[in-house]
């Protein structure tokens, strides 16, 4: 016969079938440690392409970021920026006030005012301003028409783009003392209203404004969640006998939970900034009784009063309970069995 049918010995047999696995075991593991994970060199090796493209945005945002930290010692000084044309040079050579500036500070009327009014925002923009993207993105989602659903969106997501100086004017040609609103109330035998000029309904208004201009972005976020559900689960829902409010209780909200979580944690570690530059503009109309939250705080004692020290204190006191309420936050997400921001 031309081909040979004469098995080949046991010994010999286990050893060639042997010697690829036992080859190809050593050299994996060349690259892996005894628990089975691959090395921190030769995950460096594997990433480095990678780890080379972060490299500019690691430098802006130590730059911009992380090293103006650094700058946080005025609150703990006296300090004067005329003493010296470099910041540095001046920073050194103020004096030393320890913690006078907090003394000052927890002494001040105004900044416990300020602190009230910023905690008052905050939760009135919890309540009314963060619920209103989740609605908005379960109706638009539930649109049939594709042609419908793109254009509801592009009209709610479009005030995002305005700057809160149009959005202001817009709001005051609609509430204001001339505004259409008030028109018609005279117009109809009853006195003209000026919502914008009225200290008490103030916390309202911004919470209406940030609303108008900002859930369209929100929008984004939650419809890209949606996008990612699996439809089998709707299907299995409506066989089940599910109507439209059920599937959207069982399924959706569901679905929604972990980015509804992620993004109720930033917005608490925002709790502490509730619009600079949308309450600067309106800060002389109601007056800052009203109207002074610790970011304008900051700004009128820092940059219109040139205590810097001062403002600095305010800044480093808001950094830090800003910190605390994302840690807390993010905690009680993890106890809720969602990751947060980051996981454990």
């Amino acid at each position: 016969m031309s081909h040979s049918t004469v098995p080949r010995s046991r010994p010999e047999a286990e050893k060639t079938d042997r010697t690829p696995a036992a080859s190809g075991g050593a050299t994996g593991s060349a690259g892996r440690r005894s628990s089975g994970k691959l090395s921190l060199r030769t995950r460096f090796r594997r990433d480095r392409v990678l780890l080379l493209m972060t490299l500019p945005a690691v430098a802006l945002v130590l730059l911009f970021n992380y090293l103006p930290i650094l700058g946080n010692v005025v609150a703990f000084q006296d300090y004067d920026p005329y003493i010296s044309d470099n910041g540095v040079v001046s920073i050194l050579n103020s004096p030393w006030v320890g913690l006078e500036n907090f003394q000052r500070l927890f002494e001040d009327s105004a900044f416990w005012e300020a602190v009230q009014n910023t905690l008052v925002l905050f939760f009135l923009q919890l309540v009314l301003y963060f619920p209103i993207p989740i609605g908005l993105a379960l109706l638009i989602n539930s649109v049939v028409r594709p042609r419908v659903r793109a254009v509801s969106q592009a009209i709610l997501y479009l005030p995002h783009f305005f700057s809160w100086v149009l959005v202001i004017a817009v709001f005051q040609q609609l509430f204001g003392g001339a505004g259409i609103l008030s028109q018609l109330l005279r117009q109809n035998g009853y006195d003209g209203i000026d919502i914008m000029t009225d200290p008490e309904t103030f916390k309202f208004l911004i919470t209406a404004q940030s609303v108008w201009k900002d859930a369209g972005w929100g929008i984004i976020v939650f419809l890209a969640a949606l996008a990612s559900v699996n439809p089998d689960l709707y299907e299995a829902a409506a066989m089940d006998g599910a109507n439209r409010w059920r599937r959207m209780w069982h399924v959706t909200l569901p679905a929604l939970r972990p980015v509804i979580a992620l993004l109720l944690v930033l917005r608490v570690g925002d709790a502490l900034t509730v619009g600079f530059e949308q309450i600067l503009l309106q800060r002389d109309a109601v007056g800052p009784g009203a109207s002074e939250v610790l970011d304008t705080f900051v700004w009128w004692n820092g940059v219109r009063n040139q205590d810097f020290g001062y403002a600095a204190a305010a800044g480093l006191i808001k950094g830090v309970i800003s910190l605390g309420l994302v840690l807390v936050a993010n905690k009680v997400a993890h106890l809720m069995g969602e990751q947060g921001v980051y996981k454990k």
